[in-house]
């Protein structure tokens, strides 16, 4: 028994038994405490074996005590297959992209282990490799012209992880006009999230052949082009800084770097005209387009520029205009914004009647806390921003609705950043007009406050005929003059 004990066959099967053991304890979540068990227990047998004189490289013929010999062998081989493995996870762990590199780590490990096997056959049991490999030769075959889609797809998609053009969360748009952000990549294919929230699923053969943009590298911002045909009543380059002035009060577009107004031809009916700016991500496109053709829209309506026909127009009629023929009134701009649609015809003239066109430079204050009196404001034409704790909050287009209310961000500052014309109304008279409408003086007063990010400590239920006197005292002290 004792002797069994002392024996270095025995020794390196009870290590390799122990290694095993102690591997499945350490569980799944200690990649790294795996590796040094793996480590520790092969160089402990691979120390029994160089010191007992045994090759595990060469076949021995078997004698007494030969199943001790074929199970000291095939435990050594495993454990060199799992340490193998093991420095290949951890490698993946730490070059940090574990996902986008399991079609590697699967090829990698299917390779260690038919090494290992082909060696417990050669030098353990004395099998003739050479034969075994050209017969699996001639089984390869039959199965890869079986397989052959298959296989298309599998080593497509080994060049695809690879190769890296994209990664998982990616968003990709491939030349046939597919696009969407990269949620999964299996062997066999790719699938993708499309903005219409489907699944789309490519087979990585035919992801490998077509082109596709990666629109999420460097980063996510992205360049969107929308183009403009305007009426050549005005010179282009005032064309070109009327659209200027349009994208500065855009809160969806990116302003660094600056967006662009690209002149593309003119002829007798049309100037053509681009805009090129860019959004943080691939959802901020729609949101930025809508946002910017109603910007757009309403600086062509101030400055008098008409859009013109489509250039496959075949009817052109002297004379038409798409567009406005003058700057929008304080009764338009009250009539647009929601927060005013209970006011009738006869309030609507009277607040036009008593509203004061004012005009600011670029970088002129409008409002800022330090303002004695409230102030009630609607933009004609132009942009501003609005700054809060010394960071930009918002950016106000035409059409915007602001002002100063005592028990707000005293810090906040209002500051054109183009030309601008704003309508300052007159407060008596619109409190009087807010008496009878609470709904409307709660619209508005979530308005002002939400332009800072703010909120009020008093507020009223809309629809139920009463306010709190603090509502009411605030709204009337914010346009008393």
């Amino acid at each position: 028994m004792l002797d069994m004990l002392m024996s270095p066959l025995f020794q390196i099967v009870a290590l390799g038994v122990a290694g095993i053991v102690v591997w499945h304890l350490q569980g799944r979540g200690r990649p790294t405490a795996r590796l040094l068990v793996q480590i520790a227990f092969f160089a402990a047998m691979t120390a029994i074996l160089i010191g007992s004189g045994i090759s595990p490289f060469k076949f021995e013929p078997l004698r007494e005590g030969g199943g001790m010999l074929i199970a000291a062998k095939t435990l050594w081989w495993v454990h060199l297959a799992w340490a193998a493995i093991g420095f290949v996870r951890i490698y993946i762990v730490l070059d940090g992209r574990p996902v986008e590199a399991r079609l590697l780590q699967d090829l990698i490990i299917a390779v260690v282990y038919l090494g290992v096997t082909l060696s417990v056959l050669a030098f353990v049991f004395d099998f003739a490799i050479g034969t075994l490999v050209a017969t699996s030769g001639v089984i390869a075959i039959i199965l890869g012209l079986a397989l052959q889609s298959t296989l298309n797809d599998l080593f497509s998609g080994l060049a695809l992880t690879l190769g890296r053009p994209f990664g998982i969360g990616d968003w990709i748009i491939l030349t046939d006009g597919t696009e969407g952000r990269i949620v999964e990549n299996t062997w066999r294919s790719t699938h993708i999230l499309t903005p219409a929230n489907n699944i789309v699923v490519l087979p990585n053969s035919y992801l490998a052949k077509i082109g596709l943009t990666n629109i999420s590298r460097p980063d996510e911002t992205h360049q969107v082009i929308l183009p403009f045909r305007v009426r050549p009543t005005h010179p282009p380059s005032f064309v070109v800084e009327t659209l200027r002035q349009a994208t500065i009060g855009a809160n969806n577009i990116v302003h660094d770097p600056a967006p662009v107004v690209a002149l593309k031809g003119v002829d007798a009916f049309a100037i053509d005209v681009e805009l090129q700016f860019r959004v943080r991500r691939p959802s901020d496109r729609i949101p930025a387009r809508n946002e910017l053709i109603d910007l757009v829209y309403r600086q062509c309506a101030t400055t008098g520029i008409s859009l013109a026909l489509p250039a496959a127009s075949s009817i052109f009629v002297e004379h038409l205009h798409t567009g406005r023929s003058g700057p929008a009134t304080l009764k338009e701009l009250l009539q647009a914004n929601p927060i005013f649609e209970s006011l009738n015809q006869d309030d609507l003239k009277t607040l036009e009647a008593c509203g004061k066109l004012e005009h600011y430079q670029p970088g002129d204050m409008l409002l800022n806390g330090t303002d004695s009196m409230p102030k009630l404001m609607i933009v004609r034409s132009g942009a501003a921003a609005v700054h809060s704790d010394r960071t930009e909050a918002i950016r106000l287009a035409p059409g915007a609705v602001f002002g100063w209310i005592d028990g707000l961000d005293d810090t906040a500052r209002y500051e054109a950043l183009t030309n601008l014309e704003a309508y300052e109304v007159d407060g008596p008279t619109f409190v009087s007009m807010l008496q009878d409408r609470p709904e409307m003086q709660n619209g508005l007063m979530r308005h002002l406050t939400s332009l800072t990010g703010n909120s009020l400590a008093t507020s009223s239920q809309p629809g139920d005929g009463k306010h709190g006197p603090g509502l009411f005292s605030t709204v009337h002290d914010l346009l008393k003059r």
